[in-house]
C-alpha cells in the first residue's frame, strides 16, 4: 500500500439531489445514472473471520436498506490465491500488519484471507441484493494485491470496472462495504480518477485503522473530492 498521508478531514458535505428531479428534505435520490458499489462484504472480514473488521457485520443491514434504492449495483470479492504475496504467512519472520517492499510499492501484510473457493471468500449470507448485476473478483494475481475495485495495487492492471460503468451510462457512484481505509477508500479514489462523482456512505462501512490508516483515508478521499455521507442521506 502506498503512503497516502494526511489528517482526518471534516465532513463538510451537504447532500443534494443526484436525480434529474428535485429531491425532498435534502435527500440524495439515486437515478438511472447512479450505481452502488458494495465492496468486499465477505465472511473473512466479518466477526469470526481471519481478517475480521470491528463491527463489520453491522454494515450488512445498512447496505441491504440503501440497495433498495438502486437499480444498478456492483459487488466485489477479494479472491486471493493460496500463498498470495500479501499474506504474512508466505514471508518468513513477518507478522500480519507489518510491511514489505514489493515492485509496486509498500505492501501491508495480512493474515491469510478470502482464498478462492473457501468460506472466507464467500459473500456474507445475510446480504440481500438480488438486483446486483455484476460481481468483480479482485486480488487473484498471486504477485499483486488489489484493494481497489478499479485497478490493482500496481496502478496499471485494470479490472475493467470503469469501462463497464461507462458502457452502462453511470455517472455517480456510491461506495459501501469493507474496509473503509483500504478497499473502500482505494475504490473511491480510483472512481474519482476515472471521472465519476463519488460518495462514500460512512455508516455502511467499517475500518481496520492500523497505524492511523482510517484518518489518512478520509483525508485523501476529501482531497480527491469524494463526498462523505450517511445512509440517511439517501432516499430509498
Amino acid at each position: 500500500m502506498s503512503d497516502r498521508g494526511g489528517n482526518l478531514a471534516g465532513r463538510g458535505t451537504t447532500a443534494t439531489s443526484v436525480s434529474s428531479q428535485a429531491s425532498t428534505g435534502g435527500s440524495l435520490k439515486p437515478d438511472d445514472a447512479s450505481a452502488l458499489l458494495v465492496i468486499d462484504v465477505q465472511n473473512g472480514f466479518l466477526p469470526g473471520g481471519s481478517l475480521a473488521v470491528n463491527d463489520g457485520d453491522q454494515v450488512v443491514p445498512v447496505i441491504n436498506k440503501i440497495a433498495k434504492g438502486f437499480a444498478n449495483v456492483v459487488m466485489t470479492q477479494d479472491w486471493h490465491t493460496a500463498g498470495h504475496v500479501s499474506f504474512a504467512s508466505v514471508h518468513p519472520g513477518k507478522k500480519p500488519f507489518e510491511t514489505i517492499e514489493l515492485p509496486y510499492g509498500t505492501q501491508v501484510l495480512w493474515p491469510d484471507h478470502c482464498v478462492q473457493g473457501t468460506d472466507s471468500a464467500s459473500l456474507a449470507k445475510d446480504l440481500s441484493i438480488p438486483q446486483a448485476g455484476l460481481i468483480i473478483r479482485k486480488g487473484f494475481h498471486r504477485e499483486i494485491d488489489s484493494y481497489s475495485a478499479f485497478t490493482e495495487a500496481d496502478g496499471k492492471t485494470t479490472t475493467g470496472l470503469a469501462a463497464y460503468l461507462r458502457a452502462r451510462g453511470m455517472k455517480r457512484l456510491f461506495v459501501a462495504g469493507l474496509a473503509t481505509d483500504f478497499c473502500v477508500a482505494w475504490t473511491a479514489l480510483d472512481a474519482r480518477k476515472a471521472g465519476f462523482e463519488t460518495y462514500v456512505v460512512e455508516d455502511a462501512c467499517r475500518g481496520i485503522d492500523t497505524q492511523g490508516s482510517l484518518a489518512k483515508a478520509w483525508a485523501d478521499m476529501a482531497k480527491a473530492g469524494v463526498k462523505r455521507i450517511q445512509s440517511a442521506d439517501i432516499a430509498v
